[in-house]
């Protein structure tokens, strides 16, 4: 039976035995002697996208990982960092500090006085956001995803894609379909990455992508 704590673009986390190529955490989450989700489905609003591998460390996944014998963080799992943005999580500025960096300088651009934008200001807008903490959902207008940037994720008549180089890609938890033009609808198209984050990839923020994108 695998572990509920892969999430999806939504940031639903779900019990999928699925790969992901990046590991997060919205805080402690978990009951670690059942390795089971509690009710609540974040303890913090910094919702990060961490590295799954990090200067030779290691974790029971779900266990009791705190300093003191506790929980500790609750870790959770994404396809690609894509999937994570939209889901609402950030690069964590610990582990990935590089992207962390590219990321708050992208979201501070002409909204903040600074370059780079504090991780607990991005944190606070990201939580009014993103669809998971109670953000609204966000219409879109037909052929609309013609003007987002590549990893944008929307929903289109209730599927969910990842906009890459003008084509549509349909997402899965083990990667995405082949390239499908923009359909002309009239109407169903949802934004699903959080607005500022569009924001941030439409400045020149550069996420990673599962292989199957690629191909």
């Amino acid at each position: 039976m695998p572990l509920q704590n892969r999430v999806d673009p939504f940031g639903a986390v779900q019990a999928v035995a699925a790969p992901g190529l990046y590991m997060g955490n919205r805080g402690s989450i978990h009951d670690p002697e059942r390795r089971t989700l509690l009710k609540r489905r974040w303890s913090t609003k910094a919702w990060i996208i961490c590295q799954c591998r990090f200067k030779g460390r290691r974790r029971e996944v779900m266990g009791r990982n705190g300093s003191s014998g506790g929980a500790g963080w609750t870790e959770l799992f994404f396809l690609d960092e894509v999937t994570a943005l939209a889901a609402g999580h950030r690069p964590c500025f610990h582990c990935r500090r590089k992207e962390a960096q590219a990321f708050a300088r992208a979201f501070a651009a002409e909204r903040d006085r600074h370059p780079m934008m504090p991780a607990p200001a991005m944190d606070a807008v990201l939580h009014r956001e993103r669809r998971a903490s109670g953000g609204p959902v966000v219409n879109l207008p037909p052929k609309s995803p013609d003007t987002l940037p590549d990893g944008t994720m929307v929903e289109v008549e209730g599927r969910v894609y990842a906009l890459r180089e003008g084509a549509l890609l349909a997402w899965s938890f083990y990667g995405y379909g082949s390239p499908d033009p923009v359909p002309d609808v009239e109407a169903g198209v949802a934004l699903i990455t959080p607005p500022s984050t569009v924001d941030a990839l439409r400045r020149g923020y550069r996420p990673a992508w599962h292989p199957s994108a690629c191909s």
